[in-house]
C-alpha cells in the first residue's frame, strides 16, 4: 500500500512540471467590419484568391491555379522586390463566398509566425450590408519555449492584428459603413 501511495505521490508532484514543459498553444484571432456594400460587390473584390489588391500592404501577388484547390499565391508587400508570403488555397466556396488558405513560407521577421491558416468570409447583414469576417489561427514564430520577444506570442497575435486591421479598414473606406 505504501509503495502505491508513494506512487500517486510522485505522479501529483509531476503534473506541474509536465505542464510547465508544453510548447506553444495555437493562437487564434477574428476581426471583422460591417460595410454598406451588397455581399456580391463585396465579393466581386475580395473573392479571387489571386488578387489581393485590396489589401494596402500588398504590393503584388502572382499565383497559379485561379480559385482551385492547391492553387498558389505569393504576396509581394510594399514595394517591387519587397519581403513576400507563399500561400496555398485549401478551400474555396463561392456559394458561400468563403475561402481558406495557409501561409507555406514566410520569413518569421516578416510576419513572426509558424503553421498559419486564414478564412474570409462575406455575409449578408440585416440592413443589406455585408459583414466580412477574417479569422486566423497560427502559432509563434518561434516554435521552442522561451520565445524572444519579437517572436513570441503576443508579437503574432498583433502582427496578424494588424494585416486584418489593415486590410478590414481599406474594405470598409471603399465600400462604406
Amino acid at each position: 500500500m505504501t509503495y502505491i501511495r508513494n506512487l500517486i505521490l510522485t505522479f501529483l508532484l509531476l503534473i506541474p512540471g509536465i505542464a510547465l514543459a508544453h510548447g506553444p498553444t495555437r493562437q487564434k484571432l477574428t476581426l471583422a467590419v460591417d460595410v454598406a456594400a451588397t455581399p456580391d460587390a463585396v465579393w466581386a473584390v475580395i473573392g479571387n484568391f489571386q488578387d489581393m489588391s485590396w489589401h494596402p500592404a500588398i504590393f503584388s501577388t502572382k499565383g497559379e491555379g485561379g480559385n482551385a484547390i492547391d492553387a498558389t499565391r505569393v504576396l509581394t508587400l510594399e514595394k517591387e522586390g519587397g519581403p513576400t508570403i507563399s500561400e496555398v488555397l485549401y478551400k474555396y466556396d463561392a456559394a458561400k463566398m468563403s475561402y481558406s488558405y495557409r501561409i507555406n513560407e514566410v520569413d518569421v521577421a516578416v510576419l513572426p509566425v509558424t503553421n498559419y491558416s486564414s478564412h474570409l468570409t462575406v455575409t449578408p447583414t440585416a440592413t443589406g450590408g455585408s459583414h466580412i469576417e477574417w479569422r486566423g489561427a497560427f502559432y509563434r514564430g518561434y516554435p521552442n519555449n522561451d520565445p524572444p520577444e519579437n517572436l513570441n506570442d503576443a508579437a503574432a497575435i498583433a502582427a496578424v492584428t494588424a494585416v486584418y486591421k489593415a486590410g478590414l479598414d481599406a474594405l470598409e473606406k471603399k465600400f462604406g459603413k
